[in-house]
C-alpha cells in the first residue's frame, strides 16, 4: 500500500491559531467572569462519608479538636476577627465579591486562564531545530510548561481531584468537630457574605487555597508567586467576611497541604515524563504503524520536521479507564476505500460551500493556541450549571473532579489510538484539501476535540440531566468544527465521539458509587 507523507506548506501553526483567535468568538472564553455569591442549595451533611479519589476514605487525615466556644483561646480569636472587620478597606470588599461564595469556581478560571497563558507551540530555533520546554528549567525559552490539550486535561485533573479528596476531608472533619461559623456564636458579627449552616472549622476555602496553590505551583512554576498572592487573598478574605476565625484557616490549610502532597506523588509516577521521545523513537512509532497498517503520518514543520506531540502520553496512568484497549477503537478506513474517498470528498465540498454557521463553529471550537484548550472550554460550559444549581463547593469539586480526570483519560486514550494508527491528516493525505486553522502536531485518528468532547457530554449529563440535550448538541458541534476546518476526516470525529463517551462513561460509573448520590 503506498505510503502517505504530509505534503503542505503551511503557516507556522501559533501564528495561524493567533490570528484566528483574535478574529472569532472565541476570546470571550478568556474574559474574566463575575461569580455571584450565593446561599448554597444543599450542605451535604453526610459529605466526609464519601468515597475519595486517591485517598482511602475521608477521616486518613485529620485535625486536632478546636477549643471550645468558651475557652479563652476562642473568644479571643472572635475579637481579633472583628477587630479585622471594623477595618476592611474597600478594595479588601472587592476581593470578597471576587472570590464569591465558591471559591472552587474563581480557582478554575485561574487554572483554565494559566493554560490558555502557557498554550504557546515553541518557536524554531535560529538553526531550524525545536527545543522542549525544561521542567527542570522552566524560565529558559520555551518556557515550561507548554499546556497544550493533554499537558491542560492533565493539570486539570490533577488540580480537580485533590480538590475534590480535600473537601471530603474537610466535610468529615467539620461535623466531626462541629464548631459553629463566628457569626453563629456572636451576634454581633455581620459576615459580608451569606450565612449557612456549615461547620467552620477546618475552612473549605483555606483547603481550596492550599490545594490550589501546591497543584498549580507545581504545574507553573513561572506563576508561583501569584498563584500564592491568590492563595493568600482567598484565605484573608474570609476573615475579612467574618465567616472564619484564624484556627479555621490554619486547619483547612493543613488539610489541603496534605491531600496536595499525595497527588503531587502520583503524578511523579504517572509516566508524563516519558511522554515526549526522542526523534530515534517517533521514527520507530512511525516505522511500526507503516508496517501494520501501509500508512503513516508525517509531521513536517516549517523550517524543519520535529516529533509530535507526546507521541508517548497514551501510556500515562488513568484514573477510570482500566486501559486504553477498553475504548480503542478499530482501524480506520484504508486510503482509497470506498468511506475514505467519500469523506474525502465532503471535506472538498466543505472548502468550496462553507456556510457562514459552520465556520462560527469552527472557530468557536478552535482552542487553539492562547486559549483554555478543548478541556477547559467543557470546564467553563459547566459554569453556568453549578451557578444555576447553587452548589456548595463540596458539590463543584465532585462536578470538575469526575469531568476532568474523565478528560484526561480521554486525552490518554485518544493519544494511545493516534499514535497506534499514526493515521495522516486529511491535507496530508489529499494536497488539495485546504485547511481552515492550522494543522496539530499530532496523527488525525481519532480526534481529540471529539474524543473530550464525548466524555465532557457523558459526565456532564450525569450531574445536569437537564442539560443533556445541549451538552450532545455541543459535542456535536465540537466534532463537526473539526470537519469544517478541514483538519479531520468525519470518521477521525464519529470515531472519537464514540470513543470519549465510552470514557465517560467509565467515570460516571465511579461516579455513581462515591455516595454522594
Amino acid at each position: 500500500m503506498k505510503k502517505f507523507s504530509i505534503i503542505t506548506v503551511a503557516v507556522a501553526f501559533l501564528l495561524c491559531s493567533v490570528i484566528l483567535f483574535i478574529s472569532s468568538c472565541e476570546k470571550d472564553l478568556n474574559e474574566e467572569i463575575n461569580f455571584d455569591s450565593y446561599a448554597f442549595t444543599e450542605l451535604d451533611a453526610d459529605g466526609g462519608t464519601w468515597n475519595p479519589l486517591v485517598l482511602t476514605s475521608g477521616d486518613q487525615i485529620t485535625v486536632a479538636a478546636p477549643p471550645a466556644l468558651t475557652s479563652a483561646e476562642y473568644l479571643q480569636e472572635v475579637e481579633n476577627l472583628k477587630e479585622t472587620m471594623n477595618q476592611v478597606s474597600s478594595e479588601q470588599k472587592d476581593a470578597i465579591k471576587y472570590w464569591g461564595t465558591n471559591s472552587v469556581l474563581r480557582w478554575n478560571q485561574i487554572a483554565n486562564d494559566m493554560a490558555a497563558k502557557y498554550n504557546l507551540p515553541p518557536a524554531p530555533n535560529p538553526d531550524g531545530t525545536y527545543s522542549a520546554p525544561d521542567a527542570a528549567n522552566p524560565s529558559a525559552y520555551p518556557n515550561f510548561p507548554f499546556a497544550m490539550p493533554p499537558y491542560t486535561c492533565r493539570m486539570l485533573a490533577y488540580w480537580s481531584g485533590a480538590q475534590f479528596d480535600a473537601l471530603i476531608t474537610v466535610w468529615n472533619q467539620k461535623y466531626a468537630h462541629n464548631c459553629p461559623a463566628p457569626y453563629k456564636t456572636d451576634a454581633s458579627i455581620s459576615p459580608l457574605l451569606p450565612e449557612n449552616d456549615l461547620p467552620s472549622y477546618p475552612s473549605e476555602d483555606a483547603a481550596i487555597a492550599a490545594v490550589s496553590e501546591v497543584i498549580l505551583s507545581a504545574m507553573f512554576p513561572l506563576e508561583k508567586d501569584f498563584i500564592k498572592q491568590k492563595a493568600d487573598e482567598l484565605k484573608n478574605t474570609r476573615l475579612w467576611a467574618g465567616t472564619n476565625v484564624a484556627m479555621d484557616i490554619a486547619a483547612g490549610d493543613s488539610i489541603g497541604r496534605a491531600v496536595a502532597a499525595l497527588y503531587i506523588d502520583r503524578s511523579k509516577t504517572d509516566g508524563m515524563k516519558n511522554a515526549n521521545v526522542s526523534v530515534a523513537v517517533a521514527d520507530s512509532i512511525e516505522n511500526a504503524a507503516l508496517a501494520m497498517w501501509g500508512w503513516h503520518w508525517e509531521n513536517l514543520d516549517i523550517p524543519q520536521r520535529r516529533v509530535g506531540i507526546l507521541p508517548r502520553f497514551g501510556n500515562v496512568q488513568l484514573w477510570f479507564v482500566p486501559n486504553v484497549e477498553a475504548v480503542r477503537p478499530g482501524p480506520p478506513p484504508a486510503p482509497g476505500s470506498e468511506q475514505y474517498n467519500n469523506d474525502v470528498e465532503e471535506l472538498k465540498k466543505f472548502d468550496d460551500k462553507l456556510t457562514n454557521e459552520q465556520r462560527d463553529i469552527a472557530l468557536y471550537w478552535n482552542d487553539g493556541s492562547s486559549t483554555y484548550t478543548p478541556p477547559g472550554h467543557w470546564n467553563r460550559i459547566a459554569y453556568s450549571y453549578i451557578e444555576n444549581g447553587k452548589l456548595n463547593p463540596l458539590r463543584t469539586a465532585r462536578v470538575f473532579a469526575y469531568l476532568n480526570m474523565a478528560e484526561m483519560d480521554a486525552g490518554i486514550s485518544c493519544w494511545d489510538t493516534k499514535y497506534y494508527y499514526h493515521y495522516p491528516r486529511p491535507s496530508g493525505a489529499e494536497p488539495s484539501i485546504k485547511t481552515l486553522i492550522g494543522i496539530p502536531s499530532f496523527p488525525s485518528y481519532t480526534s481529540g476535540h471529539s474524543t473530550f468532547s464525548g466524555a465532557a457530554e457523558e459526565v456532564l449529563s450525569y450531574f445536569f440531566p437537564e442539560g443533556k440535550a445541549a451538552f450532545e448538541h455541543q459535542a456535536q458541534d465540537a466534532a463537526d468544527s473539526r470537519m469544517y476546518a478541514r483538519i479531520h476526516f468525519r470518521f477521525d470525529c464519529e470515531a472519537g465521539l464514540v470513543q470519549g463517551k465510552a470514557v465517560g462513561a467509565y467515570a460516571v460509573a465511579a461516579a455513581e458509587q462515591d455516595g454522594a448520590d
